[in-house]
């Protein structure tokens, strides 16, 4: 499975901006996505996640109620929807897949940068 995370960019606190990930290969091997941000010297942290079915959305709470995954099954893309931006969302964003809900994401996408002004 190969995954390719875009989108990012530099906005304005409270503007939206939306990032996809496109997932290639063998993707009927996938149970859910993920998308998890980094900021330099920090562990990476959860952002949210979603089923590949396109079911069972969940968020950390950080961005719950600003942030929503939503899947693109023609396109075998999920996006990630971005709204009320804060500075303290300024991060790598990356998208990645599990094979089941036991395992550990396992395939990574690069990240894409996601800056907030304030």
């Amino acid at each position: 499975v190969q995954l390719q995370a875009s989108g990012g960019g530099l906005v304005q606190a409270g503007d939206s901006l939306r990032l996809s990930c496109a997932a290639s290969g063998r993707t009927q091997s996938i149970y859910a996505m993920g998308w998890w941000r980094q900021v330099p010297e920090k562990e990476r942290e959860f952002v949210g996640s979603i089923a590949w079915n396109g079911r069972n959305p969940y968020y950390a709470d950080a961005v719950k109620g600003r942030f929503t995954i939503s899947r693109d099954f023609a396109n075998d893309m999920v996006y990630l929807q971005m709204n009320s931006l804060k500075p303290e969302d300024t991060a790598v964003y990356s998208c990645a897949a599990r094979r089941t809900s036991q395992t550990p994401y396992i395939y990574w996408g690069q990240g894409t940068q996601v800056t907030v002004s304030s």
